[in-house]
């Protein structure tokens, strides 16, 4: 074998070698995605499982305002439709919609003391509001790890190899403005 032939077998060798590597790094990121994808909906399968009890407990006060309690539901069935379809943009507007929603619960039971002083209410209350965090923690790490895979895709040379196998983009989650603005609670008490 001539000393030409060699050095081209090499660099065959470890073009192959980095090109693995790379693919590699790619798929990896691509699963942080989806595991970080499984954790939000887990908890948000825990906050589902959770809702229903807080608004029954909200239910045996007769005073509790009902619409109140229909947009919550309402926004926990589209938060749940599009979990399941994995729909991130429809998610990013039902969670919002939800979040609104559990700020009004927890706002207009200040304003009934037999409803904020019942343990079960208060349990559930510090639950939902784990749980909220909880989201809050994974929808955040969810968002770096498609922040990473993106820029691995699109930077050279890893898009050559994204290209060539088919990797997509991921969507950010993310909220629209007004649903992460402040809460006017004042607001929330007016008739």
């Amino acid at each position: 074998m001539s000393v030409g032939s060699a050095i081209f077998w090499g660099v065959v060798v470890v073009a192959v070698i980095y090109g693995v590597m790379l693919y590699n790094g790619l798929v990896q990121l691509k699963h942080n995605v989806a595991k970080a994808w499984a954790n939000i909906d887990v908890a948000l399968k825990q906050r589902h499982d959770e809702l229903p009890k807080l608004v029954e407990v909200c239910r045996q006060y007769r005073q509790f305002e009902q619409a109140t309690l229909q947009a919550v539901i309402e926004a926990r069935s589209r938060v749940q439709s599009a979990r399941e379809a994995h729909d991130v943009p429809a998610l990013s507007r039902a969670e919002g919609a939800l979040r609104a929603g559990l700020g009004q619960i927890f706002a207009v039971a200040e304003a009934y003391p037999e409803l904020k002083a019942n343990e079960h209410f208060m349990q559930l209350q510090q639950r939902i509001s784990s749980l909220e965090s909880l989201i809050s923690d994974r929808r955040e790490l969810y968002n770096e790890s498609v922040n990473l895979n993106n820029i691995r895709i699109e930077s050279f040379p890893d898009a050559l190899i994204a290209r060539l196998f088919s990797f997509k983009p991921q969507a950010l989650l993310e909220f629209a403005e007004h649903e992460k603005a402040d809460v006017d609670v004042r607001e929330l008490f007016k008739p």
